[in-house]
């Protein structure tokens, strides 16, 4: 394989690690940089997938002490418990919608049009909520509701429309609820963790027979980097949210948006 073919594979890769995580919508910046160099991939949806198995398992790396704790302590009573409890709450909303409505959303909503508008009204929305979001009063993901995390499911349901952010709505959307920086973004990471293996086995399996061989070095190299960079963002997440906010990335989301709205309209 010419080398130079794996490079936009390596960016892709790179795209997907940065943004999963953040509140800036991986599959906007994807649709738009596959927009901007023209990246087909191999077929079927074998890239797809294969880049965000690789963020998957970054987080899965980090968490792996909690995850063991989780799926021994959940049999008895006791904050395990509740933490597990909040997870699957919050995970079955948007595994009821996907499961309704995949086919629709992505058939009406994945262009880069509907990616510029939800960066542009998402960065105002987290701009606006962290300015008036109330005093943190939970702490820990074991102190957040039941309701409170069915609401984040929802919140996360938003995240099927393209641009949107699935750890933004959900950060947001606990940050509102009382939950604080740092516990909002563990409960985005540790939600992540099913809602992204399920939605990664339901491409499996819609794209069963169109999967192919075919370029494994893009799927390798874009594995590969996705991994990479997906373990360090989200370690550097973790690290500085509670002190930067995310109002940052609200206004990144506001000029990407708005610079890629132009392209769009001068090209």
């Amino acid at each position: 394989m010419d080398p130079t073919a794996l490079l936009p594979a390596l960016l892709m890769g790179v795209v997907e690690g940065l943004t999963e995580f953040l509140p800036i919508s991986s599959t906007g910046h994807l649709i738009l940089l596959g927009e901007l160099i023209g990246f087909q991939g191999p077929p079927g949806k074998a890239f797809e997938i294969s880049i965000q198995l690789g963020a998957i398992l970054a987080v899965v790396l980090i968490y792996w002490q909690k995850l063991l704790a989780l799926l021994g302590g959940m049999w008895r009573p006791g904050l395990e418990r509740y933490y597990v409890i909040n997870l699957v709450l919050a995970f079955v909303p948007a595994m009821v919608i996907g499961l309704l409505f995949h086919r629709q959303i992505t058939e009406l909503l994945f262009s880069p049009w509907v990616v510029c508008f939800a960066l542009i009204i998402g960065g105002i929305a987290i701009i606006l909520i962290e300015r008036a979001r109330p005093d943190p009063t939970i702490h820990s993901v074991p102190e957040i509701g039941p309701l409170a995390a069915l609401l984040v499911g929802f919140g996360q349901a938003l995240a099927m429309i393209p641009g949107t952010s699935r750890s933004g709505a959900t950060i947001i959307t606990a940050l509102l609820l009382g939950v604080d920086r740092r516990t909002a973004a563990e409960f985005s990471f540790m939600l992540a963790i099913p809602t992204m293996l399920a939605a990664t086995a339901y491409s499996l399996w819609k794209a069963r027979d169109g999967l192919a061989a075919e370029g494994l070095g893009q799927i390798g190299v874009g594995f590969a980097t996705a991994f990479i960079v997906a373990f360090f963002t989200v370690r550097w997440v973790l690290a500085v949210i509670g002190q930067i906010g995310f109002t940052p990335f609200g206004w990144y989301r506001i000029a990407l948006g708005s610079v890629m709205l132009a392209f769009l309209v001068l090209r």
